[in-house]
């Protein structure tokens, strides 16, 4: 499953509201809805390969030609917070408001209500696994505690986990923060994901990544996620599915008549 959260200027703006006097700052954000996605979406057609992407409700409103033209060309859009609020951060009321708004305005846009949800830096509350299931979503996509897909017991039933980690996200590996040191190559990205996926594919197992396109939207890094599909392609029997499809499979299976 290849991924990417569009978050777009939200993450600073939550962070830090005075970010919005910083135009320059912004900008760096700003570059995934610009440039960033109409290159990975490109990369995708190129590869004729399905990818989902989880879009905060404020990008959403904004860029309203990106969502629909996300869904135009196959791919999944599922929900990811309104302004990239952590769930933990928030209060039981503000975050069934950030969760419902947020809802509202991507079905309103693509005409389909999201199957999937991730929560913004991976930060569910203790509510939030009974409100996503509470909501009719099929999956989540935040939790660390496994690397295949599982079911969740929440309060309105079984809801599909499709596992996510730090080490196959590009932000750890790229983001620039001024005196944090040196970013990472695309190439030492690569070999780690590589070898993340040579794994995976030995054990039966998922690779499930995790980009942003104001990081990976960038044009050498574009060119490794481009080394990265072709790597995976060369192994037979290897699919690249939306989280949806995955999670269909993984609750289908769990119906069957013998549970497996």
């Amino acid at each position: 499953m290849l991924t990417f959260d569009l978050d777009g200027r939200t993450l600073a703006l939550m962070r830090d509201p005075d970010a919005a006097q910083h135009p320059t700052t912004l900008s760096m954000s700003d570059f995934g809805p610009r440039r960033g996605v109409w290159r990975i979406l490109d990369l995708l057609d190129e590869h004729e390969i399905p990818a989902s992407f989880f879009v905060p409700g404020y990008i959403a409103e904004r860029n309203e030609d990106v969502v629909r033209e996300i869904v135009k060309r196959g791919h999944e859009v599922g929900h990811h917070g309104y302004m990239h609020e952590p769930p933990a951060s928030l209060t039981a009321e503000q975050e069934i408001e950030v969760m419902d708004r947020s809802l509202a305005i991507l079905e309103s846009i693509t005409g389909d209500r999201p199957v999937g949800y991730r929560a913004p830096s991976w930060d569910l509350s203790v509510r939030s696994l009974d409100l996503i299931a509470e909501r009719g979503f099929l999956y989540d996509s935040s939790m660390m505690d496994d690397d295949i897909p599982y079911l969740l017991d929440t309060k309105s039933g079984p809801l599909v986990e499709l596992p996510v980690h730090w080490f196959q996200d590009d932000a750890p590996y790229f983001w620039f923060n001024r005196g944090a040191g040196s970013m990472n190559t695309p190439q030492d990205v690569l070999t780690a994901w590589e070898w993340e996926f040579d794994g995976a594919y030995k054990h039966g197992g998922v690779f499930m990544l995790t980009c942003h396109p104001q990081v990976s939207g960038h044009l050498s890094r574009v060119v490794m996620l481009d080394r990265l599909i072709r790597h995976i392609k060369a192994h037979p029997d290897a699919r690249f599915m939306r989280c949806a499809d995955v999670a269909a499979i993984v609750r289908e299976r769990a119906n069957g008549p013998d549970n497996g």
